[in-house]
């Protein structure tokens, strides 16, 4: 299968649609979607967080997934690569229900973090932080320092809406970095924003 020639393997394709069918059945009882993309889910939300596969650096070993809610993007990055070491972190313990179960029946093993992003204690550093409509790129950045601090290598992948442009120009101010901007394949208005080689100024 492929969403938007990307190319899914038959094994993940089954898993994301039972999480997917997960995700309708819970949304009954906890608000894990905005309830207006709820037909649209497979688009506005898998398929999303699909695109971000191809981005992934062939050096990938252990990507974090910040305020994951739903499970959007880590959750479909850990189907789509079962080889990864994931760790989702969420502070809302009903959304961390739900990653647990959906990790339980489809079998893909993630690591569910219910803390406070600042609050978490971990000796791992990842290889790749993503973030989905959590928090403007300077916090992104401010959560990110201790890792980006051990981690010469790491990469920061953060989809963004209409406000990258204002947002990039606050983060220069404090931050340098090498920035890939690639075109959002489910929004005109969208787009997925690279970061590598990230310092301090």
């Amino acid at each position: 299968m492929s969403a938007h020639n990307i190319n899914i393997s038959v094994d993940a394709e089954a898993k994301l649609k039972q999480y997917q069918e997960l995700l309708i059945k819970w949304q009954d009882k906890i608000n894990l979607i905005s309830p207006n993309t709820v037909n649209d889910a497979w688009e506005r939300h898998f398929v999303d967080s699909i695109q971000i596969e191809p981005l992934l650096p062939e050096s990938v070993k252990v990507i974090f997934d910040l305020g994951c809610g739903a499970g959007f993007p880590g959750l479909v990055l850990a189907m789509m690569r079962p080889e990864l070491d994931v760790h989702l972190i969420e502070s809302d313990q009903k959304k961390c229900s739900f990653l647990k179960a959906v990790s339980r029946e489809t079998k893909i093993n993630v690591l569910v973090h219910n803390v406070r992003i600042e609050k978490i204690e971990t000796d791992v550093v990842p290889d790749v932080v993503t973030a989905r409509a959590l928090a403007s790129l300077i916090n992104l950045f401010d959560y990110c320092e201790n890792w980006i601090t051990q981690n010469s290598k790491i990469e920061l992948i953060f989809p963004k809406g209409a406000k990258a442009e204002e947002e990039l120009a606050e983060l220069e101010k404090t931050w340098k970095f090498n920035l890939r901007t690639c075109p959002s394949i489910t929004s005109g208005e969208s787009k997925i924003l690279v970061f590598s080689d990230i310092y301090r100024v």
